[in-house]
């Protein structure tokens, strides 16, 4: 699944910490990210994806609503809905991610997750430096997909899923941030959804026996979300957007690393040069956005509509 962000609310940024440089603080939060994502990938030796997911889940909302006590009966109508649709699309996107990752290499998947948020980015700006940003992501997921479609179309399927998802998540998040604090409503729309996906809760019946299962369910909800969330509303708020999305660049080389050193995932040379395609895509477009003008205008008019 991809880092959990969205940009730093007022409240978050006067929190912030100022000691670690924040490239540091992304590389952290990258590394928690998918040594949380490798810990569900053994966990489904055990448990079902979906299970691992909505253990993910849960142990996300526990930990955050412990840790910030959203005072829910002060929110209008409209915030709490908005958490709740936020945290079930986030849900959902790691359900269909984590199915993905059971079938196709972790650092696969997520550099083809990529083509969610840069369609966001090129559709919003309307700029021809991000639809050139798009062209070379989308070839490198043609290669990775040529790859990997007679291994796993489902996994391909799934990460298409979850890719659509991500996009949604961030169009969503940017909603979420400017109604109020963006860990509070996280923490909510987890609750939200951990509920409402209960039944697949049921798929979880062995942890409830075995403290190592729970333990390790909870761990992966705190290294995938709880972590890189924080995280990156810290780092959001410091480097700004251009030289975030700068440093997003860097995930899909940090999945394969953790791919090939904690998994053992060893990626085809197609493979590697389709991933680099999208890092050199993610880059590209991240250049549009160094100044201001009227195209980035647009993209936030899109990404609040």
């Amino acid at each position: 699944m991809p880092a959990l962000a969205t940009p730093a609310s007022p409240s978050d940024r006067s929190a912030s910490p100022n000691r670690l440089p924040a490239p540091l603080l992304f590389f952290i939060s990258g590394l928690s990210l998918y040594m949380g994502a490798a810990l569900a990938v053994n966990l489904f030796r055990e448990l079902s994806p979906s299970a691992v997911a909505w253990l993910r889940l849960f142990g996300a909302a526990v930990v955050l609503l412990v840790w910030r006590r959203p005072r829910v009966s002060t929110w209008p109508r409209r915030r709490l809905v908005l958490a709740g649709v936020f945290g079930l699309v986030t849900a959902v996107m790691n359900i269909a991610f984590y199915e993905a990752v059971a079938r196709i290499p972790l650092g696969t998947a997520v550099a083809m997750e990529f083509i969610g948020p840069v369609a966001v980015a090129a559709f919003g700006s309307r700029t021809k430096r991000d639809f050139l940003s798009l062209a070379l992501v989308a070839m490198g997921v043609a290669l990775i997909a040529k790859v990997e479609w007679k291994a796993s179309p489902l996994g391909l399927l799934l990460i298409g899923i979850a890719a659509i998802l991500w996009a949604g998540y961030i169009i969503l998040g940017k909603r979420v941030a400017s109604s109020g604090s963006g860990i509070d409503d996280l923490a909510v729309g987890a609750g939200v959804a951990t509920i409402v996906l209960s039944p697949i809760g049921l798929l979880t019946a062995p942890v409830w026996s075995s403290g190592r299962l729970l333990l390790l369910g909870m761990g992966v909800g705190v290294l995938s979300s709880v972590i890189p969330y924080g995280l990156d509303q810290v780092v959001l708020a410091r480097v700004g957007r251009a030289r975030f999305a700068l440093l997003l660049a860097l995930l899909p080389l940090t999945a394969t690393l953790i791919g090939v050193i904690v998994l053992r995932q060893i990626p085809h040379v197609t493979e590697l040069v389709g991933a680099l395609a999208v890092v050199v895509g993610v880059l590209f477009g991240s250049r549009s956005s160094t100044a201001p003008s009227a195209s980035s205008t647009r993209s936030e008019d899109i990404s609040s509509n």
